[in-house]
């Protein structure tokens, strides 16, 4: 991935058979041949293993794995792994980054990888001078969580930070909440920060005279930011009847839209999450709390909005930026248990949890960008339900090139059904049959 002859710039991609395409990225020398193996589920995950990793098992599900091209972030060409079932997600996060090139791509960073442990405190007497007495003792409390023999503080992690908080409610009053601000470093973090909170409560309730309830890990993780934006001109938005100034100044009124309208948003962000969680899944993250943090980030001020925003500099440039929570980690868990995600953390060429927090960012801002660029001009439908029809025709039964071929026919006469599937595919094997030769026929 370092070489200077890299690029992500595959034109004709699409159009080679999986097996061309996965010769074509061995070539490159990106991957080893297992690797490779463990991506199109040749060893992949087995159920042995899978069967250390969650309970009940009875089998492994597998998700189509394709690779989003064009990519350049921070100016590194990044091959993106995407595990997702719906069609033109990876299409479409290709094509908005073959256009981002333009303006010399995505540029992203995250914040150093702090999660927040929540410790909640009731029955405290006195509960505002109780908070007292916990900042008045934090350096203590933090001294107290360090432990030379944890690999993650070895590696420069561990608590930082304490802030308390007193909330109310009818059920319980006046209660104290504590926040443990804690540097997991290349992990996610989850058990690391319970670990911790789990450790502090005693002297917490020793000092407040209150009980601990929960202590657990917030996926709000707020300290823990990805960032990225992009800078486009207007020439390179372009395309057929449309003009570059045209579709930039659709896609600012498609954010607006939903800046200001909540039920606009859920969907505006949910197209954001569509280019982030394949990523998270492709790598082995836990894509719900991704989710739940961006969607509770969204809500921050007291009413949900976009999450991303689009605007128009002096230059006349379409300059989109996206900010959100970003727990990932390519340390730990099914990022290295699962024999794909550690090939996807390969092919990503990623070196710490921060990289690829920013990756996601900019993954999500292009996948944003696609939706509204095709909201702004032809509709969402048209490109699509392309690829939809795809699916249909397998469901249909269709296999090798009679899903292209029933595909762009369902297209061409705008009847993208599974009957209409079904009845396509019945031609093709009625004409296959006439043209069979006759068992009385010489060969």
């Amino acid at each position: 991935m370092t070489s200077t002859t890299f690029t992500s710039r595959l034109p004709g991609f699409h159009r080679l058979s999986w097996e061309e395409r996965r010769e074509r990225l061995m070539r490159m020398g990106l991957l080893s041949p297992e690797a490779f193996a463990a991506l199109v589920g040749e060893p992949g995950l087995t159920v042995e293993q899978a069967d250390t990793m969650i309970e009940n098992v009875i089998g492994v599900y597998a998700l189509p794995l394709g690779v989003a091209t064009n990519f350049v972030i921070n100016g590194r060409e990044v091959l993106i792994p995407m595990a997702v079932e719906e069609p033109s997600i990876v299409a479409a996060a290709s094509h908005m980054a073959k256009i981002a090139r333009a303006g010399g791509g995505f540029h992203a960073h995250a914040d150093p990888p702090v999660m927040i442990g929540q410790i909640q405190l009731v029955d405290v007497p006195a509960p505002h001078a109780a908070r007292m007495r916990i900042l008045a003792h934090k350096a203590q409390l933090l001294e107290e969580l360090r432990d030379p023999s944890s690999s993650l503080q070895r590696a420069g992690g561990g608590p930082r930070d304490l802030e308390v908080r007193l909330l109310e409610h009818p059920a319980l009053g006046t209660f104290l909440v504590v926040h443990l601000h804690y540097d997991v470093r290349d992990a996610m973090g989850a058990n690391a920060v319970n670990t911790a909170c789990e450790r502090l409560a005693p002297a917490l309730e020793a000092l407040t005279g209150g009980r601990a309830v929960l202590r657990i890990l917030s996926n709000l993780a707020d300290r823990r930011l990805a960032r990225a934006w992009v800078r486009i001109p207007p020439e390179a938005l372009a395309f057929r009847e449309y003009a570059g100034e045209t579709v930039r100044d659709g896609i600012v009124a498609a954010w607006a839209f939903a800046a200001a309208d909540p039920y606009r948003a859920a969907t505006h962000n949910k197209g954001i999450m569509n280019g982030i969680d394949p990523v998270l899944i492709a790598t082995g993250n836990d894509w719900r709390a991704v989710e739940a943090g961006a969607h509770a980030y969204a809500a921050r001020h007291g009413r949900y909005t976009s999450l991303s925003t689009w605007e128009v500099d002096a230059q006349g440039h379409l300059v989109g930026s996206l900010e959100l929570p970003m727990a990932v980690g390519i340390i730990g868990g099914a990022t290295r248990a699962h024999p794909a995600a550690r090939a996807a953390l390969r092919l990503l060429g990623v070196k710490t949890a921060q990289e690829l927090a920013g990756i996601l960012a900019a993954v999500g801002l292009a996948q944003n960008l696609a939706a509204l660029r095709a909201l702004a001009t032809e509709g969402i439908q048209r490109g699509h339900m392309r690829l939809h029809a795809r699916q249909i025709a397998m469901a249909a039964g269709a296999e090798g090139p009679w899903v292209e071929r029933i595909a762009r026919r369902m297209v061409e006469e705008g009847q993208i059904r599974l009957q209409r599937a079904k009845e396509l595919l019945a031609e093709l094997q009625a004409a296959r049959e006439a043209r069979a030769p006759s068992p009385d026929q010489d060969a």
